[in-house]
């Protein structure tokens, strides 16, 4: 008999250009996976998420298609995950899976929608791609709102190497995801902070959020990084799940409810950031572009 094979496909999230972005491996089972295969999955693929998509038969409580997700690092099921929500809406839409605009996505996280946006300005040429397989549209996910907590830095953090080049000048808070949440002077320390993995990996919590002002007349709201090398993840070219804590932050400071956000790590990306106050939701947007399709043994 021959053996089964799960297809996959490979998404650059938070792009318009092949090889930048949050890299997703996006793997669509017929059949539930036990944990231990999911796991060797993404170890396998060793990129910052692996998902796994199941399709969940339709019923009375929703007129939207819906599937389960998961989201594995190399090294662990995280709970909420949203470059690969991203990555794996664009793979939804753009295969035709689904014949509708509201994806609904059952999860760790409760119900995560995803919502197909077509491009309202002119571009040349039909279909509506770029050359470089992004499509016409952006996808708009709605996560939850994550609040920050104050936090008394103890002085042997102060002292760390991961920390002290720039620990005098900021503000420090926690997620609820016990991330450590800094704000720095500017964007350009941002950029050029010099991350020490093995000593990031000793701090307190998950990981590390950085995060600034953007340069005046970048076009940006706010930069920031994330570093999770306890998950595996030295640091994750663009996150959308910390952003549920970056965009309430920068919009309380800004005094507004929308924002265009960049992630400053080596391959970048960018994020249009909605923040709904009263009903305690971030609303992300962006684009994707598929870079690899095939499939693997189940």
């Amino acid at each position: 008999m021959a053996n089964k094979h799960v297809k996959y496909c490979v998404v650059d999230a938070f792009t318009e250009s092949a090889f930048k972005g949050n890299p997703a491996a996006v793997c669509f089972l017929e059949e539930e996976k036990d944990e231990t295969w999911l796991q060797a999955v993404a170890t396998e693929f060793n990129i910052s998420q692996t998902c796994f998509l199941t399709r969940i038969a339709a019923d009375s409580v929703s007129t939207n298609p819906r599937f389960g997700l998961r989201w594995f690092t190399p090294v662990a099921e995280v709970k909420l995950c949203g470059h690969g929500t991203l990555a794996t809406s664009h793979f939804l839409f753009d295969s035709g899976l689904v014949d509708a605009d509201v994806i609904e996505f059952l999860t760790l996280s409760g119900i995560l929608t995803a919502k197909r946006v077509p491009d309202t300005k002119i571009m040349t040429g039909t279909p509506l791609e770029n050359g470089n397989g992004c499509h016409g549209f952006s996808v708009e996910l709605s996560f939850p709102a994550l609040a920050l907590s104050d936090y008394d830095c103890p002085e042997n953090l102060m002292n760390s190497p991961s920390l002290s080049s720039i620990i005098s000048t900021l503000e420090i808070k926690k997620t609820p995801y016990d991330d450590l949440f800094i704000v720095l002077p500017s964007a350009k320390a941002v950029s050029e902070y010099q991350p020490q993995f093995n000593e990031i990996q000793k701090l307190p919590g998950r990981g590390l959020i950085i995060t600034a002002l953007a340069p005046v007349g970048s076009g940006f709201d706010f930069y920031s990084r994330f570093f999770c090398p306890k998950f595996g993840i030295n640091e994750d070219p663009v996150c959308g799940s910390a952003h549920c804590a970056l965009a309430p932050y920068w919009c309380q400071k800004l005094g507004t409810t929308e924002l265009v956000a960049y992630q400053a790590s080596p391959r970048g990306g960018i994020l249009n950031l909605r923040v709904d106050e009263k009903n305690q939701r971030v609303f992300l947007r962006g684009k994707s572009v598929t870079v690899m399709e095939g499939s693997l043994l189940a």
